[in-house]
């Protein structure tokens, strides 16, 4: 086998399950993360995050032998990189612009321990050219190595790009069953990445240039933000006309070629809520369509304050004795989708913090896939607390275990994803 020991640069939500995927199959990895934290869970056998079936297969391959996670990458045969691709802060009404400086960082952790024969792959989602723009780097880093840089190049080194598309609480059974976009800096690299992936992937491997797959993901994500995008403005209008968006989604999906998604308080996630703006930076001029439905998420968590707004109001009406500062408001949900812990880019804790900032009374906030919290204005409780003392609760996510929840015949509600309907 050509791929003794892999290495995994980033143990985060895609790193960990994948460096578990390999090592399920008694094959030597190598995790790496600059989170001492991360790592000494990791080699407890334990894990940071929620993912069903995860915590076993770790616990399992740690104990075993086949798992290991450091701070400093070493000698392997293949590196994945599995980093954060965030986008740089920039003035309100400005394209926000790929933040490459995680990706670069790992490319030049991982320089120093490579050698000839070794496999380059980035996972993380990125805009086109980062592929290209690794092997720059790694050129640079190592003059020594001959870097793939066109299909025609002799290399020392292969480099592809083959972007994770799993969906978080099936990361498990998604890498294994789910096909995967391969695109090489040269047909060669694609060979050496679709025989590393099929150690365990059960799905087709299709290769393509790196340009093409890292443009794949973000047509992926892009094409479902925009279907987002429809229902959330969809949710809007049907508030102003009084109609019931989610009878009204329910009518129209009778339609056999018509499936239009379920609207929520906006979109979040390290993808759907990112990915589209690379693909608007690279082309702003012809990017319209993509550009105005990532407007229109990103600023559905507004006109949930302002229904909250509304309810106050209201709730004032009804208790002409009380003031502001009487009402309790809970939160429930502050992942960004379902039945998870992932908080990245979280449309409900972005909501949570702005009602802690415009709300004199007391809030609570219900998480149940989370123990703590880092920010200081939001106070975490049970459903039961929350229940108890609310006057107004705001669903945020459809998590299994607000579904049956029933309110007080004096509490408010505000459902922004159609679970009490």
């Amino acid at each position: 086998m050509s791929f003794e020991t892999i290495s995994v640069v980033g143990l985060g939500y895609i790193g960990l399950p994948t460096a578990a995927m390999f090592a399920s199959r008694k094959i030597k990895v190598i995790g790496v993360d600059v989170n001492l934290d991360t790592v000494e869970t990791i080699n407890r056998g334990e894990i940071h995050i929620v993912e069903p079936e995860l915590d076993m297969i770790v616990h399992a391959t740690v104990m075993e032998g086949y798992l290991k996670a450091v701070v400093e990458p070493e000698p392997a045969d293949a590196f994945l990189i599995a980093v954060p691709t965030p986008f740089m802060q920039c003035e309100e009404g400005q394209t926000p612009q790929p933040d490459l400086r995680y990706i670069e960082s790992a490319c030049k952790s991982i320089a120093p321990v490579l050698k000839k024969g070794d496999l380059v792959v980035l996972e993380s989602t990125s805009p086109v050219g980062t592929t290209q723009q690794i092997s720059e780097w790694l050129a640079e880093a190592r003059p020594d190595l001959l870097i793939p840089r066109g299909e025609n190049d002799e290399a020392d080194i292969n480099i592809s790009h083959c972007p994770e598309r799993v969906l978080p609480g099936h990361v498990v059974r998604e890498l294994v069953e789910n096909d995967r976009v391969i695109g090489g800096i040269t047909s060669k690299c694609c060979e050496r990445s679709i025989e590393l992936y099929k150690i365990f992937v059960k799905g087709d491997c299709i290769s393509t240039n790196a340009r093409t797959a890292e443009m794949a993901k973000l047509t992926e994500n892009s094409c479902r933000d925009v279907q987002i995008a429809f229902a959330n403005e969809l949710s809007i209008i049907c508030d102003k006309l009084d109609i019931n968006v989610w009878e009204l989604i329910s009518l129209a999906n009778r339609h056999p070629r018509i499936n239009i998604l379920k609207p929520g308080p906006g979109v979040g996630g390290h993808c759907i809520a990112v990915d589209p703006w690379f693909i608007v930076s690279s082309a702003p001029e012809s990017a319209k369509l993509i550009k105005t439905a990532r407007e229109v998420n990103d600023l559905k968590p507004d006109w949930v304050i302002e229904k909250l707004k509304i309810a106050i109001a209201e709730f004032l009406l009804r208790n002409p004795s009380k003031t502001s500062s009487d009402i309790t408001i809970a939160c429930y949900g502050l992942a960004f989708k379902p039945n998870i812990d992932d908080l990245r880019e979280s449309p409900a804790l972005k909501i949570s913090k702005s009602i802690s900032e415009i709300h004199i009374g007391k809030l609570l906030v219900v998480e149940p896939n989370i123990s703590e919290l880092e920010s200081n204005s939001l106070n975490l409780v049970d459903a039961e607390q929350a229940h108890e003392e609310e006057d107004i609760r705001v669903i945020l996510v459809a998590h299994d275990q607000f579904k049956n929840m029933k309110a007080k015949n004096t509490t408010i509600t505000i459902d922004t994803v159609g679970i009490t309907l």
